[in-house]
């Protein structure tokens, strides 16, 4: 029978070596044989072989060497010592390092084929069952993205392929489609899902205090810092830093950030001794930060630096079809939050749910149902339940004539008009109950000249 599994044979005995490679190679094994152990210690570094099989006393590199090295690259690859000196201790030694078998010279060509056979079948196993996990795991994590749309599963098809590299990653799109979340479950499906993801939003602070978040600082820097402070950046070494809003960075940061992306390094505020770091950067903005480019409020340089790879996440206006998954899926959070039992939605809420345009996206939506939830009495939520500005828009659907229908943007302007009336103009109130931060609501009200 034909194997494919590659053998790396390791022997300074030239015979033994022949011997021993000329016995696998007839069961149909890809052989690697080595004379030379030095020349095993490199082929290790840049090879992954499904099993190896070293003798144990050799000059310069011994078979325990071998076996350390073997495990330390490759947890899962299976190690078989052969010694003609064997000894108790060694026995016991080699297996406290992890070695599958210690075969003794002279051995039978029948027990070789068979530890062989039974190393290689453990190594399958294992692989099958750590796929297996991954494959659990992965599902896990991308149930908590909803949607069953041709965009969101694109979304998800991109997440899955850029998730496993290192590269940094840009995601592009409306305030409250969820960019954070997508940002997490890149973590958690990379090889740095174990160790710390890191969230900043790069808007809510002034450029001193981005500095001192981000970069840390040393005992004595400034007036009040009293001991020494570990940035964000250095928190998240081998880990994710997540930069939300990095369209609203000041210039200022914006340089110093390039060059920890640069150097992989990073110097405290009022430090003099660089620090390495290690990080995954995955950047959000609702910016075009082309247009910001253009306009000098954004760095090229680094635009280029995080935007290996860009993820766009389109607004749920483009995502009709998730809109009934969300709501229910947003129904049952509540529900179990305010313990009532409500089952689902009347016709008519759903048809207005699905025809409304949300500028607020994922966040408005989930707003307007927590509400409904808190005010209903019933087991299914209705029309009566969602709230006015959201009943207009089947006025404006379904009863007035083609050419009186308002353009998308007409209806936005309306409903965070009616919004800030019924806040009394209260902006954070009104930034809460539309979905969108108060930077995002503040250039809609300048867009739509609602300022006064």
């Amino acid at each position: 029978m034909k194997n494919s599994a590659n053998i790396l044979i390791i022997d300074d005995e030239k015979i033994a070596l022949k011997n021993l490679s000329h016995i696998l190679e007839k069961e149909g094994y890809n052989i690697v044989p080595i004379q030379f152990p030095k020349k095993a210690l490199e082929i290790l570094e840049t090879h992954e072989p499904d099993l190896v099989i070293t003798d144990l006393k050799m000059p310069e590199v011994s078979g325990l060497q071998i076996l350390k090295k073997t495990k330390e690259l490759y947890p899962y690859t299976e190690v078989i010592l052969i010694t003609g000196h064997a000894s108790i201790d060694t026995a016991v030694e080699s297996m406290k390092l992890g070695a599958y078998y210690y075969l003794e010279k002279p051995y039978k060509l029948e027990e070789v084929r068979k530890i062989t056979k039974e190393a290689l079948t453990k190594r399958s196993l294992i692989l099958e069952n750590q796929k297996l996990k991954q494959e659990l795991k992965e599902s896990s994590i991308l149930e908590q993205i909803k949607g069953k749309s041709a965009a969101i599963k694109k979304v998800i098809a991109t997440i899955k392929q850029v998730a496993k590299s290192n590269s940094n990653i840009l995601i592009i799109g409306e305030s409250g489609t969820g960019k954070e979340l997508i940002a997490k479950a890149i973590h958690e499906l990379s090889p740095r899902s174990q160790q710390p993801f890191v969230a900043f939003n790069c808007g809510s602070l002034t450029e001193e205090l981005i500095a001192n978040e981000l970069f840390g600082h040393e005992a004595g820097a400034f007036t009040g810092a009293t001991s020494l402070k570990k940035g964000l950046i250095e928190i998240a070494h081998k880990g994710t830093l997540f930069l939300d809003e990095i369209g609203d960075m000041p210039l200022s940061q914006q340089v110093k950030l390039l060059r920890v992306i640069q150097e992989k390094e990073i110097l405290r505020v009022g430090g003099t001794k660089p620090i390495k770091v290690d990080v995954r950067f995955i950047a959000a903005t609702h910016r075009d930060l082309q247009v910001e480019i253009q306009q000098g409020n954004f760095r090229q340089d680094l635009f280029y630096r995080l935007n290996v790879i860009s993820i766009a996440l389109p607004p749920l206006s483009e995502r009709k079809d998730d809109i009934p998954i969300l709501a229910n899926y947003f129904l049952a959070q509540k529900s179990k939050e305010q313990n009532k039992e409500i089952q689902g939605f009347s016709v008519e809420a759903m048809k207005l749910l699905k025809h409304y345009s949300w500028p607020g996206n994922i966040r408005e939506l989930e707003n307007v149902i927590e509400r409904a939830v808190t005010l209903s009495n019933a087991d299914i939520i209705t029309e009566d339940d969602l709230p006015e500005y959201i009943k207009s828009i089947d006025i404006i659907i379904y009863h007035k004539d083609f050419s009186e229908i308002p353009s998308l943007e007409e209806v936005e302007k309306r409903y965070i008009k009616w919004v800030l009336e019924k806040c009394n103009f209260n902006k954070t109130r009104a930034s809460k109950i539309i979905g969108i931060d108060r930077v995002s609501l503040w250039r809609k009200l300048k867009k739509y000249k609602l300022n006064n």
